[in-house]
Formats: C-alpha cells, structure tokens, sequence
C-alpha cells in the first residue's frame, strides 16, 4: 500500500504544479494550451543545468527563468500581436518540445538521453523504507494551499478574476488586465518550471525526448475537471495520477494478460472521461440556470 501511495505522489506532484499554472492563467482569462511544452522546457533545463553547473540551486534558477520567458513570449502573443490564445498555446508547446530536443543535439552531439549526476534535493525516508520524496513534493500542499490564498482570499485574486472576467469592468476601476495577465503568466511559468523539475530530477535523474508525455495537456484537462479551483484542480489532478499508478501496478501484476498498449493509456482515458464528465456537469448547470429563469 505504501508503494502506491509513494507512486502516486511521484507521479501526481509534477502534474500539481503544472495544474496550479493552468488555473491561474485561465483565472486571468487564458486557457493556456502551453503547459506541455513549459513543463518539458522546465524539465530539460533542469537536467542540463545540474549537469552544466553542477548545482541544483542554479539548475531550478535557470528552469524557472526559461519558463518565465517561455510565458512572457506567449503573453507578448496574445497581448500584442493579438494572436488566438489557443494557436498561441499550441504554439509554444511545439517551440518547447522541439527547442529542448535542439538544445540537447547542440550540446551533446545526439538526442539520446541524458543522465544527471543528483536531482532535486530529498527529504528523510518516507513511509518507512519504501522510499523518500523530494523537496517539492514535501513542499506541494503547501503551495495548493498558498494559491488558494492567493486566487480565492485576496485582492490580487479579485483583480486577477476581473480582468479575466469583465475586462472591460476591470479598466473602469483602474485595473490593467494586459499587466495582471502578465503577472499570472510568470508565475505559471515558474511553477511549470517546478513541476519539469520534479519529473526529471526528483523520482528520476535524466531527461528523455517527450518524456512529458501530454502531462501538459492532462493539467490543462485538470483546471478543466476541477472547474478551475485550486483545490479541485489538484484533486482532478491526482485523479489522472492514481489512474497511472494503477496502470503500472496493473502491468505488474497482470504482465501479458491484459494488453501493454491498454494499461499505459489508462491516464489518457482517464483524461478524456474526466472532461467529459466535467462537460456533462457544467450542462447540467446551464440548463438548470436556464430552467430557473423561465420558471421566473
């Protein structure tokens, strides 16, 4: 049992963190479709910074100025240049997966995979000796709790939901929707940045072409599932995890019996009923809304 707890942890922190990025862009009025090809851009530069500087410190600084950049190209964009925030998106995701695979061929020669040295600092062994976690996993409630704060019980929370809201409102009242977009972009960027890190370099200590694996896509069907709360987002977001803890417990104990190929899309289904569940509640709620005004 506490095998698949710690598998679940692993497994659900980076999509947390990626997670968290996707709702305080669309609280801002994004529905940011970038988070894969930030999470990958966190994650290489994460590896390549330990093994380049020899220090994780400087490692996670340098993820977390690529992603910030990364997200301030894509508010520049959306902002300025007025492009579709979807394309935008999309956009950068493809910039993020094809730049790393570039970056690794440039230094290294080839697209192999590459090995660092240490990872992301670990905590005491956790749940007797089945494992330790890193720091941010330690660090991940905390975090949730934190941008709940942010988002629900402060000022910037309000002005972040006006401007995504009623911008138009939100001018009115001196608020500048382009500069609060700006604001939550960076610190989406910054906690892509954090969840690259922790699936290269917490559990594992190497970075591999596409080793993100639609994560990106998963937290932004998350913020989707959760209907865009914090805490809903991270409960969707662990769902999509213990969906793949499952499927690897199921592929080691059932081997050939069941299909490979069907176990590992076990977090991709998990994904598509997910949003679809979450399609089917937010009808129910307009035409409830609907019904409660024709009744008036």
């Amino acid at each position: 049992m506490n095998d698949i707890i710690i598998a679940i942890l692993r497994s659900g922190t980076p999509l947390v963190y990626v997670t968290l990025a996707g709702v305080i862009a669309q609280r801002a009025g994004v529905w940011n479709l970038g988070l894969e090809g930030l999470m990958i851009i966190g994650a290489c530069a994460t590896i390549l910074g330990i093994m380049l500087t020899h220090s994780f410190i400087l490692a996670i600084f340098i993820a977390i100025l690529l992603c910030v950049a990364a997200s301030m190209l894509l508010w520049f964009v959306i902002e300025k240049l007025k492009a579709n925030p979807t394309i935008a998106g999309l956009g950068l995701t493809g910039l993020g997966v094809g730049g790393t695979a570039l970056a690794v061929e440039a230094i290294f020669g080839s697209q192999g995979t590459v090995t660092a040295p240490f990872g992301v600092p670990k905590l005491g062994p956790a749940f007797g000796s089945y494992g330790v976690l890193s720091i941010f996993v330690a660090a991940m409630p905390f975090v949730v709790f934190a941008m709940w704060l942010l988002l629900r019980r402060s000022r910037f929370g309000l002005q972040l939901a006006a401007s995504g809201e009623h911008p138009f409102a939100a001018r009115s009242v001196g608020i500048q929707p382009q500069r609060m977009r700006l604001v939550a972009l960076s610190i989406g960027g910054m906690l892509c940045a954090i969840g690259g890190a922790e699936l290269a370099a917490g559990s594992l200590q190497f970075f591999a072409q596409g080793m993100t694996a639609g994560r990106g896509f998963m937290a932004f069907a998350a913020v989707i599932f959760g209907a865009t709360h914090p805490v809903g987002a991270t409960l969707a977001a662990f769902f999509f995890a213990i969906a793949s803890a499952l499927g690897i417990r199921a592929q080691l104990m059932f081997g050939e019996k069941v299909p490979h190929d069907l176990l590992q899309a076990l977090p991709y289904l998990a994904t598509v009923f997910g949003v679809w569940l979450s399609g089917r509640l937010s009808g129910a709620k307009t035409a409830g809304s609907f019904g409660e005004l024709k009744d008036q």
